[in-house]
């Protein structure tokens, strides 16, 4: 029988779970920790006082046997191309709800895609419930909502970092899959090839095409049928998304890929101090007439912001407050569920 409260954090121990577990206890939960580092996962649970157990993600047995009487299962271990399966698995399996934080929309896309069957067993599953796409989702509800006869939305990030080592891992993964969302269906397109201007609080600023979450979530939440997604194109940015451009046929080949999944196991597993330093969200919406509304959001930093976002969803499911199947966050919460959360300040543009 599972201890706790019927909340499970897969990959409790990692950066970003972290983050999770601490604001799951500063809302009265008492997760269950779980993952495949037995040391850590002991040293934790020491710590905090919380049960847990060891369940590898090769192991279906034993991951239906960690979440046997689970109410809700996080999933904050990435990357979660190779994770947000197996557990969903295991969730459907045990009729677990499943939240997890990826940013990566093939995980999202592939969620989506068991919607039939999670309707079937009373499951809701809900990807992506971190800083991508929680923030963002919910204002592109709100842009859309301002012109429901959209055609075309654009989500942009500022302050957006790769610095742990589950980022770094995820973004060497996808230096080769650039896309856009184009008459509702994915298209490849190269990262780094698309560049426009958005108002992040300063004037415009260049930004340029990048793969974020938002491409499956924002068409779900939306309806609208056009969507890209875009960081501002700071040097450091720009520099990446040139190389991911020019070198990605390379570095997205097997021995490339070994060699960078090496060196990112010597990254810190941690956002490298930046902690504190806030995001801003712009999203524009467009419609066939070329009438545009736009609007800008403000929230504390990512990986602790998602900390928050990810537990409070968790809280949200645990009394009940759900919806079975596939699920984007401002679907199920509406637009307005991110004005809930301190620091953060939404502005209308135009």
């Amino acid at each position: 029988m599972l201890s706790g409260d019927g909340t499970v954090i897969y990959g409790a121990t990692g950066y970003s779970g972290g983050r999770v577990v601490l604001r799951a206890r500063q809302l009265g939960l008492q997760p269950l920790l779980c993952g495949r580092d037995a040391k850590k996962l002991q040293l934790l649970g020491e710590e905090l006082g919380l049960p847990h157990r060891i369940a590898a993600l090769t192991e279906p047995a034993t991951l239906d046997g960690a979440f046997a009487g689970a109410v809700v299962v996080v999933n904050a271990a990435g990357p979660f191309s190779r994770s947000a399966q197996p557990i969903a698995d295991a969730c459907l399996r045990t009729g677990a709800h499943y939240l997890d934080i990826t940013a990566e929309p093939r995980p999202i896309a592939s969620i989506a895609e068991r919607d039939t069957e999670a309707r079937a067993r009373g499951v809701m599953l809900m990807p992506a419930v971190g800083f991508d796409v929680v923030p963002t989702d919910c204002l592109a509800v709100h842009v859309a909502r301002r012109l429901p006869r959209a055609t075309r939305l654009a989500i942009a990030v500022t302050n957006l970092q790769f610095l742990t080592r589950g980022s770094a891992r995820t973004l060497l993964e996808n230096v080769d899959h650039g896309a856009v969302r184009r008459d509702g269906v994915m298209t490849q397109v190269p990262l780094g090839s698309i560049e426009r201007t958005f108002d992040f609080g300063a004037g415009p600023q260049p930004a340029m095409n990048v793969s974020l979450g938002d491409l499956v979530t924002a068409y779900y939440s939306t309806g609208i049928p056009n969507v890209e997604t875009y960081v501002e194109a700071t040097p450091l940015i720009r520099a990446l998304l040139t190389g991911c451009r020019s070198l990605g046929w390379v570095l997205g080949s097997a021995p490339w890929q070994a060699v960078l999944g090496a060196w990112t196991d010597l990254l810190p597993e941690t956002s490298g101090g930046a902690e504190g330093q806030p995001m801003t969200i712009v999203a524009e919406a467009e419609d066939a007439a070329g009438r545009r509304v736009s609007a800008r959001l403000r929230t504390p930093q990512a990986y602790e912001f998602t900390g928050v976002t990810a537990a409070a969803i968790a809280k949200h499911v645990l009394a009940g407050d759900l919806e079975r199947g596939f699920q984007t966050p401002a679907r199920v919460y509406g637009p307005d569920f991110v004005l809930g959360f301190a620091d953060v300040v939404r502005e209308d543009l135009a």
